[in-house]
């Protein structure tokens, strides 16, 4: 694979700043300073350095954070949005979002620094699930749902996949929903709420196969453990 890429996939940098470090002179291959980031290595052959660190010897991180509502999820905003980055304190490494959750939706996100891991969460193959809790703005009735279970068409030709949805409670007003998906699609539950002409209130994720979001408090993120990990490889 490309330089850049091996600087990645090692969880090191993004791709993007891989190239930075390689044309500052920051990446050595074999002991010699190499200033292009498409050159091909060969993990077999080739030794690659970063600050005179070999690249394999990085430690993968694990972890989760609560997200706040009315944060964005990546790595430096135009508009000068707090991004989850900014509730990372005293994380050293390099990690990125495993998948995304919107501006306005909050809890379950996972970061990491290895790449293998989060493709494995994110192929839509691995049907991994995803638990959420939403507040509708409408008293959402046995019709409507049956009609999000099945599947509903979310823009045309576009129909979501079967889902778990289970009715928590309802006031006069609005209704609390629990929805388990095995897709990801853009702002697909907000999508799906929108189909049946209601909007979504609230959204938080609560679960991400067998990892519950638990007491962690909002804006808070901690490391995962090794069993943590084991079951969502497992997935």
């Amino acid at each position: 694979m490309t330089l850049d890429r091996v600087i990645s996939r090692h969880g090191i940098a993004s791709r993007t700043v891989a190239a930075e470090w390689i044309h500052e002179g920051r990446v050595r291959v074999n002991s010699t300073i190499e200033r292009h980031e498409g050159r091909w290595i060969d993990l077999k052959r080739d030794h690659v350095e970063v600050d005179d660190r070999e690249v394999s010897s990085v430690k993968k991180v694990y972890l989760m954070l609560n997200k706040p509502a009315n944060v964005v999820t990546s790595h430096g905003d135009p508009q000068g949005r707090r991004t989850v980055y900014d509730y990372l304190q005293g994380l050293a490494a390099w990690v990125f979002p495993v998948g995304r959750l919107d501006k306005d939706t909050s809890g379950l996100l996972l970061l990491t620094n290895d790449t293998d891991f989060g493709n494995r969460l994110t192929d839509p193959r691995s049907k991994v699930s995803k638990r959420y809790w939403a507040k509708v703005n409408a008293v959402i009735g046995d019709e409507e749902l049956d009609r999000l279970r099945k599947g509903i068409e979310i823009e045309p030709g576009l129909v979501t996949r079967p889902c778990v949805i289970n009715l928590l409670r309802t006031s006069e007003k609005y209704s609390w929903l629990e929805i388990t998906l095995t897709e990801g699609r853009n702002r697909q539950i907000r999508r799906m709420v929108e189909a049946l002409g209601r909007q979504i209130i609230k959204l938080v994720r609560v679960q991400i196969g067998s990892l519950r979001l638990g007491e962690l408090g909002v804006g808070k993120w901690r490391e995962l453990t090794r069993v943590e990990v084991r079951q969502l490889r497992s997935k």
